[in-house]
């Protein structure tokens, strides 16, 4: 999953210690993930489109 999301494999641990990543395989000491997974989860950080109308009055 480091390579595909082209990040450090000590992040990749780091989000599986705090609960954020996706969901993962073990072989015995190997960590795996089905990549349809990792899209999904990828799916879900999108933050939202800066294109939708922001609402500006405050009450």
């Amino acid at each position: 999953m480091a390579a595909y999301l082209g990040i450090p494999i000590s992040t990749v641990y780091d989000w599986r210690v705090h609960g954020k990543g996706p969901t993962a395989y073990r072989f015995g000491k190997h960590l795996k993930f089905a990549i349809s997974d990792v899209r999904a989860w990828i799916a879900q950080q999108r933050e939202p489109s800066s294109s939708e109308p922001r609402r500006t009055d405050r009450r």
